[in-house]
């Protein structure tokens, strides 16, 4: 018997009971996205607003508040240092998967989930195949996507697969801010598609473009090139955000993120 299988079986399974049973995620310490406490902003304090990279943050034109859009927040934590009165503050804050685009950005007051019942969606509760395309990512979230296969998460349990063929693919998932050059090449592999088919975008890049959006060389993201069905920011997102964010589109998770607010 080969070494290797000795120490598994004496180790035993590796494989998380999470998201069925227990809660253990793998993201123990993992600083996600920034909290926002607007009753400890500072009137006419726009520190954080002037370092975010992608403009994320903004002042609002009254000076009271900020416009807060995590679908552009690449999770750099600059705002939470510039923060001179910990209106943003480091978190855990990690499953921001949602349908809806606007669920992304921060208001006042929580807004009510709305339940979206697909019977084709639904037809794929048990499995669904996946198309991933790398629409010019800088493999960060990829290195993510490959964990997804490793012993600790083994996405095949969650009957979540990935397939190397367009035409087997419920679900396109996109990474990157989609370059020029990638732009045919992403909408032939949609169009390769069989009914009914989906569309995530994974990572801050694919949702809004990140850094690099808007640039000579690329789009800000997949929002005007394919129709969008899950929106998934980050830089990048971790293993379990991307499971959550999946299970979230199938039915078989809650959405955490409403209005900007998780669990709020």
């Amino acid at each position: 018997m080969a070494l290797w299988t000795l120490i598994g079986l004496a180790k035993g399974k590796a494989t998380t009971p999470w998201p069925t049973h227990g809660d253990a995620t793998g993201q123990e310490g993992l600083i996600g996205m920034p909290r926002y406490n607007p009753d400890l902003c500072e009137a006419g304090c726009s520190a954080c607003a002037e370092i975010c990279p992608t403009e994320a943050i903004k002042t609002r034109p009254d000076g009271v508040a900020l416009e807060i859009d995590y679908g552009r927040c690449v999770v750099c934590q600059l705002c939470t240092e510039a923060c001179p009165t910990d209106a943003l503050t480091q978190s855990s804050d990690w499953a921001f998967g949602v349908r809806r685009r606007e669920d992304l950005r921060w208001v006042e007051q929580s807004i009510a989930e709305a339940r979206e019942r697909d019977p084709q969606r639904n037809a794929f509760r048990r499995s669904l195949h996946i198309r991933h395309v790398d629409a010019g990512s800088c493999n960060g979230c990829e290195s993510e996507l490959q964990a997804l296969n490793n012993p600790f998460y083994n996405q095949h349990r969650l009957g979540l697969f990935f397939t190397p063929s367009p035409r087997f693919a419920d679900l396109l998932l996109v990474t990157g801010p989609v370059t020029h050059a990638m732009e045919e090449p992403l909408r032939a592999t949609y169009d390769a598609m069989p009914q009914p088919r989906w569309v995530m975008a994974t990572g801050t890049c694919a949702v809004s473009g990140g850094v690099a959006g808007g640039g000579y060389a690329c789009s800000s993201g997949l929002d005007g090139i394919l129709p969008v069905d899950v929106y998934l920011p980050g830089c990048p997102p971790n293993p379990a955000a991307i499971i959550e964010a999946l299970l979230m589109f199938l039915g078989r998770a809650p959405q955490r993120v409403k209005g900007g607010r998780i669990g709020q």
